[in-house]
């Protein structure tokens, strides 16, 4: 039983989902003048109830009070009782032994209750009474007179409030239908706009066209809804046209390594076809030639893995945390010595700590390393500077290069853009704009300038962010050191 008690609910909540916005706000539109006008009509009935008994105890009062005068001066045996017209009040005389006299031709009145008998006995002087238990209702009225008491009564008539409530509930049943029909009005009317919206957004989903913008119509939350969905339009339309130039960057970029490794390929089984790959190709045109392969698959290796982490659109799936930047260039160092022994790194690292993504941080330092890497002579070691500056971590990365020059400035951050100085060198183009992208993301900024020793000065500004509360106490008790 409980269960079954439990399922309807349910049922009832799929049904009221299922149905559609304008049937909801009809249902609505129409219980709420249903509930309005039941309680108007509870309070008037209740109201017009009070009223009409209000009324019939005064002259049930007015009327018993000119008997009792004409009893005690007649006394009340004596007092004449009209007979009774067919309609209108009842009379009763309660005499001092108990017995009582009517007006003739009235209706029988119920026994004379207990409470009316000690008012006759001058227990009280008076006393309203409702008697609903026989076929006719009646409200008795006893007072106090002379020795005895009298009573009038009148009949209990509902025929009033029950005529009132039945016109109210035709009232109450055009007003719900009326509200019904116009709160289908008002729906159809208010969600127009939204009908338009949809039929334009789902024209949008079927030709796939982004540019057709979305009319701007309507008011307040309408609006608002509008520009939302033409924001997130213009949206869709630039990260789709990022991808385009993306992709169209990539192809162009590979076209000259696949071009190149394809000729080298083809010129290799060519010779081996013809058996004569030892005699056409000295061992050291071969080992120069084989050289150059590997250095072309590892160019488009670190080109796919590049475009990989450029095209995910985010800088990394890992959660934020507080960490010593300090850590993260010494790691990226390691890594950089590890990959290309050559290098050298003079590191100059003051403890400042952040909040952020350890291996995008890590990646960035690491393309800002190889960067510098690339252009610092060999007798020359890559100088990283970390400090902390005001409310920043401060990051330099010098090098003893031939330095940037100035058209090169605005878009050194950009995708696949490279100098005409360093077309020459190996590299992707996308080292520098995935730095830009890993501080941007954590609110930071990257800029270039050229440094003291003529080369390229690379200098990233991150948020600083407090260090925990046990290393804070040992930093602050400590002299900040070179690591």
């Amino acid at each position: 039983m409980s269960r079954t008690a439990g399922r309807e609910p349910r049922r009832l909540t799929r049904w009221w989902r299922r149905r559609s916005l304008r049937t909801r706000l009809t249902v609505i539109a129409a219980t709420a003048i249903a509930v309005s006008v039941f309680m108007a009509f509870q309070v008037a009935s209740e109201l017009l109830d009070w009223q009409l008994r209000d009324t019939a105890e005064n002259q049930l009062r007015a009327d018993s009070r000119l008997l009792a005068t004409n009893a005690e001066r007649a006394g009340l045996a004596q007092v004449p009782l009209p007979p009774y017209p067919g309609s209108g009040p009842l009379v009763r005389v309660i005499l001092p032994d108990g017995s009582t006299r009517t007006a003739a031709g009235q209706p029988a009145l119920p026994p004379v209750s207990e409470p009316a008998g000690r008012v006759a006995q001058g227990g009280s002087t008076d006393l309203m009474e409702s008697n609903d238990s026989d076929e006719d209702g009646y409200l008795i009225y006893t007072l106090r007179a002379g020795d005895g008491a009298v009573q009038v009564a009148r009949v209990v008539d509902d025929s009033p409030v029950n005529q009132f409530g039945f016109g109210m509930l035709l009232i109450g049943l055009f007003c719900v239908v009326g509200g019904a029909l116009v709160g289908r009005t008002v729906a159809r009317t208010g969600l127009a706009p939204i009908d338009r919206l949809t039929v334009a957004a789902e024209r949008v989903a079927q030709t796939r066209d982004l540019d057709a913008d979305i009319p701007d119509e309507g008011g307040g939350e309408i609006r608002r809804l509008i520009r939302s969905i033409n924001d997130m339009l213009a949206a869709l339309r630039d990260s789709r046209q990022a991808q385009r130039l993306l992709a169209e960057d990539a192809a162009h970029e590979l076209k000259t390594p696949l071009t190149s490794l394809r000729l080298n390929v083809e010129l290799l089984i060519r010779l081996d076809r013809r058996g004569n790959l030892d005699s056409a190709l000295p061992v050291e045109s071969r080992t120069r030639l084989l050289n150059d392969l590997g250095a072309q698959v590892t160019e488009l290796s670190t080109l796919a893995a590049e475009l990989t982490d450029l095209a995910r659109g985010d800088v990394s799936d890992e959660n934020t945390e507080l960490l010593d930047l300090a850590d993260v260039v010494v790691a990226a160092a390691t890594r950089a010595r590890s990959r290309v022994p050559d290098i050298e790194i003079a590191l100059d690292l003051t403890s400042v700590w952040v909040s952020g993504r350890p291996a995008a941080l890590q990646r960035a330092v690491l393309n800002l390393i190889d960067n510098a890497g690339k252009w610092s002579p060999t007798d020359q070691p890559v100088q990283i500077r970390l400090r902390a500056e005001d409310a920043s971590a401060v990051l330099e990365v010098d090098d003893a290069g031939p330095g940037i020059d100035a058209v090169d400035v605005p878009r050194v951050f950009d995708r696949f853009y490279r100098a005409d100085s360093a077309r020459a060198l190996p590299g992707s183009g996308l080292g520098l704009s995935i730095v830009q992208r890993v501080v941007d993301a954590h609110d930071g900024r990257a800029t270039v300038a050229r440094s003291a020793r003529g080369g390229a000065l690379l200098r990233v500004d991150l948020p600083a962010a407090t260090p925990p509360a046990p290393i804070a106490r040992r930093v602050a008790g400590e002299d900040s050191g070179v690591r």
